[in-house]
C-alpha cells in the first residue's frame, strides 16, 4: 500500500525524494513503513489526553503533499533547535517539519532530529512495532 502511495505521487521530484525517504526513515526510526491515509507512518504509539480522549498514532513518519513533503516529529522541536539551525532550508509546524525538497537540507541532520525523536517518543510512551492486519 505505501508503494501505491508513492507511486501515485504525480509531481517526479516529489516522487523522488519520497522514495528516498523510505528506506532513510525506516533506518532512522526502526521501524517498517505502514500507510496511515496519506502518509507514510513508522512504529505505533498509544495516547491519553487528560481530557480522556485516546487513540493509536505513528511514532514518526511523513507524508508527500502538493507543496512540501511534511515529517513528522511528535515531541515538537523544541529540544531540536541546535539541530534546526544546521538543517538547511525548512519550516515547521507544531510535529511538522516542511521541506520543499531534499536538496534543500542536510539529511544526515534530518537523521538526527528522527532518530532522537523516536528515542524520545520511547521514552515518554510505549512504543511498537505496526503490524497490518490482513
Amino acid at each position: 500500500m505505501v508503494d501505491e502511495l508513492l507511486a501515485a505521487i504525480e509531481n517526479k521530484s516529489r516522487q523522488n525524494d519520497a522514495l528516498k525517504l523510505l528506506p532513510l526513515m525506516q533506518e532512522w526510526s526502526g521501524y517498517k513503513p505502514h500507510q496511515a491515509g496519506s502518509m507514510v507512518g513508522f512504529g505505533r504509539y498509544h495516547y491519553r489526553y487528560e481530557s480522556g480522549r485516546e487513540g493509536d498514532f505513528f511514532v514518526t513518519g511523513f507524508a508527500p503533499r502538493k507543496q512540501n513533503i511534511a515529517v513528522y516529529i511528535m515531541p515538537g522541536f523544541e529540544a531540536f533547535e541546535p539541530l534546526l539551525e544546521k538543517l538547511g532550508k525548512h519550516k515547521i509546524g507544531k510535529s511538522c517539519l516542511y521541506i520543499n525538497k531534499l536538496s534543500d537540507i542536510d539529511i544526515s541532520v534530518l537523521g538526527e532530529i528522527v532518530s532522537l525523536s523516536v528515542s524520545m517518543m520511547k521514552e515518554k510512551y510505549p512504543c511498537s512495532e505496526f503490524i497490518e492486519h490482513v
